[in-house]
C-alpha cells in the first residue's frame, strides 16, 4: 500500500496546483496512463470544488493518494476546509 499527502491552500492557486501534484505521483508510481488521466480529472474537479465551496480563510484541504497494489485500487481524497475544526494530519 502506498500513500501520497499533499496539504493545500484553499484558493484557485491551491486548487490548480493539486492536478499536476497528483501527476506526478502517479508517474513516479507507474500508474498506468489511463488510471492516471482518469485521477487527474477527478483531482481536478474535487480541488476546485474544495476551493470554491469549501473556503475559509487561513485553512487548507488535503489530497491523499492510496494506491493498493494487492487490490488493483487507486483512492483519490480531498478532505477541504468547511467545518468547524481543520482537517486532521
Amino acid at each position: 500500500m502506498r500513500t501520497f499527502t499533499q496539504q493545500l491552500s484553499s484558493t484557485r492557486r491551491g486548487a490548480r496546483l493539486a492536478r499536476p501534484i497528483a501527476y506526478k505521483q502517479l508517474r513516479a508510481w507507474r500508474t498506468s496512463p489511463g488510471v492516471t488521466d482518469r485521477a487527474e480529472q477527478i483531482v481536478a474537479e474535487l480541488a476546485a470544488n474544495a476551493a470554491l465551496h469549501g473556503r475559509v480563510q487561513g485553512r487548507v484541504f488535503r489530497l491523499v493518494l492510496t494506491h493498493d497494489l494487492t487490490a488493483g485500487a487507486l483512492r483519490v481524497a480531498l478532505t477541504d476546509a468547511c467545518g468547524g475544526r481543520p482537517p486532521p494530519l
